[in-house]
């Protein structure tokens, strides 16, 4: 009984990992007002019919703090990446220079800077409740175990580590949103 709890214990970790890098992926996608490349990561260009990673078709470089520089590997591809950039609604104008696509990021509004907090505010929100919803099913294995047989005690102490790890992931999430709203607010 007590592998099959430690088991549901280790998977709950490892989902409470997957919720910590989907966080950690949604938040470099939140615009802070400074150029970077991680701002186009996932985004899809048609490539010879197939949608293809930006970053597998072109060089990805930002020059200065408010330019991306997109330049891809074959020229004919800089209309697809134009037309990606304008699918994806980023809200940045492409220039296309012939040989270059070049992104200016415009310097963000206070009313823009609140939004975007909130928006990595709800990211956060979001993976939390993830996390409790893992922890839930746990805790009613755990429950159920005991209701079978398992020792009480041994039950609480197992539930009481799962509180910890929640509180722990809780806390790295916590962490993350005020990293990124701190780089988001500095103008």
């Amino acid at each position: 009984m007590i592998e099959e709890i430690d088991m549901q214990i280790m998977h709950a970790a490892e989902a409470f990992d997957k919720a910590i890098e989907h966080l950690a992926f949604e938040l470099n996608k939140i615009r802070a007002g400074k150029a970077s490349p991680a701002m186009l990561n996932g985004l899809m260009v048609e490539y010879y019919g197939a949608p293809t990673p930006l970053s597998q078709i072109a060089n990805v470089s930002t020059p200065d703090a408010r330019t991306i520089s997109i330049q891809p590997w074959e020229k004919k591809m800089l209309a697809a990446i134009e037309r990606a950039i304008f699918e994806a609604n980023m809200g940045i104008t492409p220039m296309n220079d012939g040989e270059v696509v070049r992104l200016i990021i415009p310097l963000m509004s206070e009313e823009r800077r609140v939004m975007m907090v909130k928006q990595a505010k709800a990211a956060g929100e979001e993976s939390r409740v993830g996390i409790r919803a893992h922890r839930h099913k746990v805790m009613d294995f755990i429950k159920k175990q005991v209701k079978d047989g398992f020792p009480e005690d041994l039950g609480k102490r197992k539930e009481d580590e799962v509180q910890k790890m929640v509180e722990g992931y809780s806390s790295k999430i916590e962490k993350m949103i005020e990293v990124k709203e701190k780089d988001i607010m500095t103008v």
